[in-house]
């Protein structure tokens, strides 16, 4: 007998059919195809969300997509191996899916992203293709760490006092995969950053953006942090706060929702 499965690609039509009695939430997992240094595998961004997904799904009565692998990595070109895709291209694609998943009858479409450079994209390429979906159906993107405590994201984001993403990052695939991860050539290389005089955020982002391959040009490696105390362990850990994040995320957006007034 067929095990069950959360996987929306390892699913039967008549699977999908019994699922959407009870259920109608969709996750669709994002990231990217680009270096993440010389230990680490190019599909990283995509397994981390992937790997959210299948265990936060059970909770949120969800079922799982097969994922975006290709997606915007603009200053990261010039490193072998990358795969990236235009702006248009990956909007287009967004809208088209959240017309396919809408019709198919899914009222919840969530891009759970692991790409942080893919967030605005996804933002307004879901805005765009509002208009043309039924009015009971939402589609937006989640950052996998966007409901992380202050606390979290210092441990495995800041640059001085913690692990950094890379870090945080490597260790969370040898969770899910330590066949996947050379922990023989994790190095650590920081670019020469100044102090920041104000919080670094969008305008940053966008400045990247508007200087392809400027990753690739600051490092030799692409690794952008410490590497080589990454730890299973330390990705188990990052992984459930990975899920516990993202149910958070959406019971806030489900419950602000529900509280605003329908004139």
């Amino acid at each position: 007998m067929k095990p069950p499965t959360v996987f929306l690609g390892e699913m039967t039509n008549p699977e999908v059919d019994a699922f959407l009695e009870t259920g109608d939430t969709v996750i669709v997992p994002t990231g990217a195809t680009e270096q993440h240094g010389p230990h680490a595998p190019l599909l990283t961004d995509v397994l981390i969300p992937q790997e959210v997904a299948r265990r936060a799904a059970p909770a949120l009565r969800a079922v799982v997509a097969p994922p975006i692998n290709y997606a915007l990595s603009y200053p990261h070109v010039g490193f072998t191996g990358l795969a990236h895709i235009r702006i248009p291209t990956f909007m287009a694609l967004i809208e088209d899916l959240c017309a396919c998943f809408a019709k198919v009858g899914f009222k919840r479409i969530v891009f759970l992203n692991g790409h942080y450079d893919n967030t605005l994209a996804i933002a307004y390429a879901c805005a765009n293709a509002r208009p043309n979906l039924p009015a009971d159906v939402k589609a937006f993107p989640v950052n996998y760490w966007d409901g992380m405590t202050p606390a979290e994201t210092a441990e495995f984001f800041d640059l001085k006092t913690g692990l950094h993403a890379n870090a945080a990052e490597t260790s969370a695939v040898l969770a899910i995969n330590p066949d996947l991860v050379d922990m023989d050539k994790a190095n650590a290389e920081f670019p020469p950053f100044p102090e920041f005089t104000v919080n670094p955020g969008a305008v940053h982002a966008a400045f990247f953006f508007s200087n392809p391959g400027s990753v690739y040009r600051a490092t030799t490696s692409g690794t952008w942090g410490d590497a080589r105390g990454s730890t299973a362990e330390i990705g188990e850990r990052f992984l459930e706060i990975g899920v516990r994040s993202t149910i958070a995320v959406l019971d806030n957006i489900e419950r602000t929702f529900a509280a605003m007034p329908n004139r």
